[in-house]
């Protein structure tokens, strides 16, 4: 069993990040504050860049459509994810916009603190010939960050023109207005986002909040990440459950991007979506056990699948 083959679009803004990994050995005199002692450094394409490389993990062929600055992240960004064989023609180099830079201090195998690094200026979309961009692809995963890029022109653009030509699109979306993904076929919130997105308060039930999501969003799926919870899956065939597995959770970050690849290559490969949440689902599990943005290969996935697709 195997997503096979395929070309997707992967759409969204583009960090880098990066993690400062030493020592902990005493507090400082000048505030109660722990001094970190450096011993190495690590620097991995985050964001939408992440999505983009759990999917070449998974056999899958991808063109990226991103931003990045003309500076040192951005090149560093560019050549990183040309070097894991991914289409980067498309990615937008943006004169005197900072590349967006996410540094980790590391202790201990614990996360002491988060610099990022960004401004969240609006991308102003240029011309595109979408035919050429959208060529041969079999599926769009869109990963929204709110650093800047995907606008609602942007978006909409796309998704219509997706829609013409019958090709999927899996969006992770941000913020309070889901208006700019209105038309996608599966969205995929985490419970927080689902939250803040439905308005109705944190007293409301998981079936309110995606009916009151429904009811200002056009979409076709709804899929709802829920942390240690497992993910919900809202379809036309109703509300299915995944509970997750029980497992040491090492790290969390990233594990949204592996589950958005994952629902992404089995849409690619016109899997049922029950049978991709279910996928997803397993993914995720294993991606919180590892330190880092993780990257799941198709084979120790399918390897470790529930026993229900056994």
């Amino acid at each position: 069993m195997s997503f096979g083959e395929h070309r997707l679009l992967v759409v969204g803004d583009l960090i880098v990040d990066q993690y400062l990994i030493g020592k902990v050995r005493r507090i400082s005199p000048e505030a109660p504050v722990p001094i970190l002692n450096p011993e190495r450094t690590e620097t991995r394409p985050g964001g939408v860049g992440n999505t983009a490389l759990n999917l070449i993990s998974l056999g899958q062929k991808v063109r990226l459509f991103g931003r990045i600055g003309i500076d040192a992240p951005g090149q560093l960004l560019s050549a990183a994810l040309e070097e894991e064989g991914i289409e980067v023609e498309f990615l937008q180099r943006e004169e005197g916009w900072p590349t967006p830079v996410k540094t980790r201090l590391i202790a201990g195998g614990q996360q002491m603190l988060r610099i990022d690094t960004e401004q969240t200026t609006p991308f102003a979309c240029p011309h595109l010939d979408l035919r050429e961009l959208l060529e041969d692809v079999e599926a769009i995963a869109i990963s929204d960050y709110a650093k800047g890029f995907c606008t609602p022109l942007l978006l909409q653009t796309l998704i219509q023109e997706a829609k013409k030509r019958s090709i999927p699109v899996i969006v992770d979306p941000k913020g309070r207005d889901y208006l700019r993904y209105s038309g996608s076929t599966i969205l995929k919130p985490n419970l927080i986002e689902l939250t803040e997105a439905a308005k109705l308060g944190a007293e409301a039930s998981l079936d309110e909040l995606a009916a009151a999501l429904r009811a200002q969003v056009q979409f076709d799926s709804l899929l709802v990440t829920k942390s240690e919870l497992g993910i919900s899956l809202f379809s036309d065939k109703g509300r299915e459950d995944f509970p997750a597995q029980v497992r040491q959770v090492r790290d969390v970050t990233g594990a949204g991007d592996t589950v958005l690849a994952v629902i992404a290559a089995a849409c690619a490969a016109q899997m049922p979506l029950p049978e991709a949440a279910q996928l997803a689902n397993c993914a995720a599990g294993l991606a919180i056990e590892r330190f880092g943005c993780a990257r799941i290969s198709a084979a120790e996935l399918f390897a470790a699948k529930e026993p229900a697709f056994a």
